[in-house]
């Protein structure tokens, strides 16, 4: 699991929990039961509305995307990568056909099964940037999800508000409960404006943050496939690869710290 992600989350809340208790707030009146049902309710039925089922079954996906962490060893990827170019120097490319066939990352399989089969290079090439595109596409769609939550989350918790307020103007004739009503009904604007910029809206930023990453390190491996169908030195294939590694590394490095 992202640690980050969690504490994230966790922090921001607390932050807004303590501020309203240190200002003499009861946390008891935090707790709005038909206001979280128009704000979060709400918002997933605009949700459901916005997409169609196939693109909202793959939440689940969306979810271990943002909260999982990540798996892929560059590094290791590199060395990899050197290591056929050198095979594919020495023994030609059918050498690499067992490879092909074994290797665990799906986009190095395509890759090479393609250079085995004695694919050319700008088709090779073409293909597999469509594949880095239908990557890149899907992510996009998966932060699409929580950008809408993100937008309409705000909106029904006004929504709330408004019906909370109605309900107090008509009990005008009770003076004395005003007060208490009237912040009851701005709860649901706290719930939606909170769950916006505390959940929706960094899912959707750190979803497409980790797409990035991924799609950085698929273009880094079509760089090196396209390296090893060309036989390079292995040295050079490493110090050419090397330069899609730093903001990655200082990305690994800092998560690292915090897991």
């Amino acid at each position: 699991m992202d640690i980050t992600t969690v504490i994230g989350i966790i922090a921001g809340f607390a932050a807004l929990i303590g501020g309203f208790l240190w200002e003499g707030g009861e946390a008891g009146g935090l707790l709005q039961g038909a206001a979280a049902l128009i704000v979060f309710g709400g918002t997933a039925a605009a949700v459901f509305v916005s997409f169609p089922w196939r693109r909202l079954r793959a939440l689940p996906d969306a979810l271990k995307l943002a909260f999982g962490s990540r798996r892929v060893n560059a590094e290791e990827l590199i060395e990899d990568m050197a290591g056929m170019a050198q095979t594919a120097r020495r023994s030609g490319m059918l050498a690499l056909e067992r490879t092909a066939e074994t290797h665990e990352n799906p986009f190095m399989r395509e890759g090479l099964g393609l250079i085995v089969d004695g694919g050319d290079q700008p088709l090779i090439r073409q293909i597999l940037e469509l594949e880095i595109d239908k990557r890149q596409d899907k992510y996009d769609g998966y932060a699409k999800i929580f950008e809408s939550a993100g937008g309409y989350a705000p909106t029904m918790g006004i929504i709330g508000t408004v019906m909370g307020l109605v309900r107090v103007l008509g009990s005008l004739t009770e003076p004395a409960n005003l007060g208490s009503s009237i912040a009851v009904a701005f709860i649901a604007t706290l719930y939606g404006v909170a769950s916006a910029n505390l959940i929706f809206l960094p899912i959707a930023s750190k979803i497409r943050a980790r797409g990035e990453e991924e799609v950085q390190v698929m273009e880094m491996m079509l760089e090196g496939l396209l390296s090893v169908q060309n036989a390079e030195n292995p040295n050079l294939v490493r110090k050419k690869l090397a330069t899609y590694l730093d903001d990655y590394r200082e990305d690994q490095a800092d998560g690292a710290e915090l897991r």
